[in-house]
């Protein structure tokens, strides 16, 4: 990776320290050249350490690792998930149904449209009050239980596009193990007319599977056995799903190449659909399968994708940057920074390439955020005047679900100035303590509108954005064994917990730990 491209880069930011991006702003046609629509979406990323010299030498960088060629892999079905053996085909799940894409011979479109269709009856069953409980009462209330992508996305989704909701019925969703969040639930709501989602591709993930069984227990409490058409299932393991008690009818299936935090696109996507019904969920895919089309077929000095990566991997392998805030101006996009948090730091926070030998070099930004003007209220005085360097996405929609036109003129004002002020910064003060360094980096996207279609060009951006950054540091951006230790270890404390007994791999102040709890417990 330390070739000659990476050492010029490393050169040219290192004499980019000294340059203003408000200098560097009044380049004739600036603007233009560095800003681009795919579909609904506008990205200005005028306001960067950036010139000419500098996104030539990120598009050599791209092109040393044949980057082309790796979205052209990733696209056909190619098995680009190398340590577990098998593609990475979510792009196939937004994909026109009508076109075959085989993948070990077989033609994977069928099954994923087979299973949108069941989806579709389900939908239209809940919708047109025709799918009842034990009792013959209509189901009013369902409870999605997953957790990770089986969770975020669907919530993300649910109420970034809570004002395309189609139905009364009310979707909630349970996921940590906490055992509050699901007694708290459980108060609030009918057994005759609530239907509880069971979301896990592997179908043993404890958090969801402990959830999903007092939910089980419940339902027996009070309905008795007969509570077929209280429970869903969406998993790839449909065998542990009928062995749990789901009716193999009501169990939806996707591929074990969808991967978790990718799953919003596939059945797993079945609490937006009820919300917001089939007809926008196809819009949702469509927008996601438009930028799919973009990412694979646009030039990569044109390829929205590619570019966010390029300025991600700019900041922070020579600029030093750790963090990536993404600070969304649109209230129902609150959770947004919670996906994308999932889906950078899952896919790339690793330190072993893929040539199994430890990263000379930074991966993976630590990605965090909050709606404005919320945060404006919050973390925002660290930007402007604390030590870190902080790129940041800014998102706004240039129109509003909301019919209040001039206040929303007011929250597209305060995006705009937050980033002309991290660029600008304030030199006009007596005071030292008032004084605003600026030259802080960031971009914008402007979104036509909050839609299904734009949500789903969003995230698809996203994705691609953060397989782009996965080729260039030569990481599997797929895979997440990192998420496997803390599970095992606390499957083995909970039964030293439980039984009261110590083994010897459980070390000195755990130990101490789990006698003070006991003893507090008491």
């Amino acid at each position: 990776m330390m070739n000659p491209i990476w050492q010029r880069l490393q050169e040219q930011a290192n004499n980019m320290q000294q340059q203003k991006i408000a200098d560097l702003l009044k380049e004739p046609k600036r603007v233009e050249q560095y800003s681009f629509a795919v579909g609904d979406i506008y990205l200005d990323y005028s306001k960067n350490f950036i010139d000419q010299n500098v996104m030539a030498s990120l598009l050599a960088l791209a092109d040393s690792v044949e980057l082309t060629h790796a979205i052209k892999r990733l696209i056909a079905g190619e098995k680009v998930n190398i340590t577990e053996d098998r593609p990475a085909l979510h792009t196939a799940l937004r994909r026109d149904l009508n076109k075959p894409l085989l993948v070990n011979q077989q033609d994977v479109m069928q099954n994923i449209g087979a299973q949108f269709d069941k989806m579709a009856t389900i939908v239209d069953k809940l919708h047109a009050k025709r799918w009842l409980g034990a009792t013959g009462k209509p189901i009013t209330d369902v409870v999605n239980i997953g957790i990770g992508g089986s969770d975020l996305g669907p919530l993300m989704a649910v109420e970034a596009l809570k004002h395309y909701q189609q139905s009364a019925v009310k979707m909630h969703f349970a996921s940590n193990i906490d055992p509050v969040v699901i007694s708290d639930l459980l108060k609030e709501l009918n057994s005759e007319t609530t239907l509880f989602i069971i979301s896990s591709k592997s179908f043993s993930t404890p958090e969801t599977l402990t959830n999903a069984q007092v939910a089980k227990n419940w339902l027996i409490a009070a309905l008795g056995q007969s509570i077929e058409n209280h429970l869903l299932a969406v998993t790839a393991s449909p065998e542990k799903a009928q062995g749990f008690g789901v009716h193999s009818d009501n169990i939806l299936t996707f591929e074990p190449w969808v991967g978790g935090r990718y799953s919003i696109w596939s059945t797993i996507g079945l609490p937006l659909a009820i919300s917001i019904g089939m007809t926008h969920f196809k819009d949702f895919l469509k927008g996601a399968s438009a930028m799919d089309e973009h990412f694979a077929n646009a030039e990569l000095a044109q390829n929205m994708p590619v570019i966010l990566a390029l300025l991600g991997i700019w900041y922070i392998n020579f600029w030093q940057a750790s963090t990536l805030a993404v600070l969304p101006y649109i209230n129902t996009l609150q959770y947004l920074p919670d996906y994308l948090q999932q889906l950078d730091m899952e896919s790339n926070g690793k330190q072993v390439t893929i040539h199994n030998q430890q990263t000379p070099y930074t991966t993976g930004p630590i990605v965090w955020g909050q709606v404005g003007t919320n945060g404006q209220h919050a973390f925002y005085q660290l930007l402007h005047q604390g030590t870190h360097f902080i790129p940041v996405d800014f998102i706004v929609a240039a129109n509003s679900n909301s019919s209040l036109t001039e206040q929303h003129q007011q929250l597209i004002a305060n995006c705009f100035a937050q980033a002309q002020a991290l660029m600008q910064g304030r030199d006009d003060t007596k005071f030292a303590h008032e004084h605003m360094p600026g030259n802080k980096p960031s971009n914008i996207l402007l979104l036509k509108k909050m839609t299904p279609f734009v949500l789903g060009q969003l995230l698809a951006l996203y994705e691609h954005k953060v397989y782009v950054q996965g080729i260039i540091w030569q990481i599997n951006s797929f895979d997440q064994p990192g998420v496997e230790l803390g599970k095992k270890l606390a499957d083995r404390l909970y039964q030293s917990i439980k039984n009261h007994q110590f083994d010897e791999q459980i070390d000195v102040s755990t130990q101490a730990l789990i006698e003070k709890c006991r003893e507090m417990s008491q």
